[in-house]
């Protein structure tokens, strides 16, 4: 099968990009806008996996691309609050970039895997799961959030981009019969992800514990007790190979996939980890001011995904941090210089 990964030098669309290519044809799609994006690069140009550098949001360069059985769009602005301060770009990135992987997939007739994400979720609704939030105390809920989870109330504008990106795919789908699959990724973590704010808080935890630079449990009274599952990215690309098997037989759906109770932590917990993996100890601060955009808590329900694929997570949250602990080692030289720029 011939696959094109959008965001395919992004932390999550150059693990899917190295795991696919042990058996299919597969190119990637990234501007390069970020700097850490270049490390791996280097590696998917070692794996001889092809990069378009250009923006996802230029159609007509898209277009003159070769036609591809199967588009997978990685290709995102992630961070919540960076989504607030820079609007024109997250709608360019996230709105825009999947309308045109549309019309590319309806051209060339292309099955569509789009990486949406749980702040399609209400922030209203998902506060309402956990009493007392001001000052977050141990969370005990062993609630989880399913697909018919609230999606209409105000989510943030990331959060926005991604579900206006799922209602256009099943649009297009109803339309024009583009086969599609949505997977709402909770937080993922892992190789290849660098330790910025962007890139996601496990990786920022550790980064920041190895170079000895204080954090701030920011919210909720500063007690660091938001609790989240959290799901390797090993777990999630095994996920994504087993629908591509069965993409014929199983199309048209929407799933959630997180790490579900198998791996979570809370911001305290996840420092007692770092702590013991790399030796350090830092200082926080406490920021006892919660953001609009922060949730105390989100665990995801896996029922769907396991009854339709038999998948679930096997890695849990002591793994995740070693295996990014590990690579962020690796390459801790290159990354620093990076930092330096």
């Amino acid at each position: 099968m011939k696959i094109l990964v959008t965001g395919g030098c992004g932390f999550v669309g150059a693990n899917i990009c190295l795991n696919l290519k042990k058996i299919h044809s597969v190119c990637s799609l990234d501007n390069l806008s970020r700097k850490s994006s270049l490390i791996n690069f280097k590696e998917l140009k070692k794996n001889k996996i092809h990069n378009f550098k250009f923006d996802i949001s230029n159609f007509k360069k898209l277009n003159k691309l070769p036609k591809f059985d199967l588009i997978i769009d990685c290709c995102a602005e992630a961070a919540v609050e960076v989504s607030k301060k820079d609007i024109d770009k997250v709608f360019n990135t996230n709105l825009v970039g999947t309308f045109n992987v549309l019309k590319k997939a309806k051209k060339d007739n292309s099955k569509v895997i789009f990486v949406s994400s749980s702040r399609v979720n209400s922030i209203h609704e998902i506060n309402q799961l956990i009493k007392n939030r001001k000052n977050l105390k141990k969370i005990k809920s062993k609630k989880k959030i399913n697909e018919n989870f609230d999606t209409l109330k105000p989510k943030s504008f990331y959060g926005f981009t991604k579900f206006a990106s799922e209602q256009m795919i099943e649009e297009f789908s109803y339309a024009f019969g583009i086969k599609y699959l949505i997977n709402r990724c909770g937080v993922l973590s892992g190789p290849m992800q660098f330790g910025k704010q962007d890139q996601g808080f496990v990786s920022l935890w550790i980064w920041h514990h190895y170079q000895k630079k204080n954090l701030s449990y920011i919210g909720y009274g500063g007690t660091g007790n938001q609790l989240r599952d959290v799901l390797h990215i090993d777990d999630f690309v095994k996920l994504i190979g087993l629908q591509i098997k069965k993409f014929n037989t199983i199309s048209n759906k929407t799933f959630c996939v997180g790490g579900s109770f198998k791996s979570y932590t809370s911001l305290r917990n996840l420092t007692n980890i770092c702590e013991k993996i790399t030796s350090n100890k830092i200082k926080f601060t406490k920021q006892k001011k919660t953001s609009i955009y922060d949730i105390p808590y989100f665990i995801t329900d896996n029922s769907l995904i396991k009854k339709t694929y038999n998948w679930y997570p096997k890695k849990n949250i002591l793994s995740i941090v070693k295996d990014t602990y590990k690579w962020l080692m690796i390459n801790k030289d290159e990354l620093l210089k990076i930092q330096k720029k």
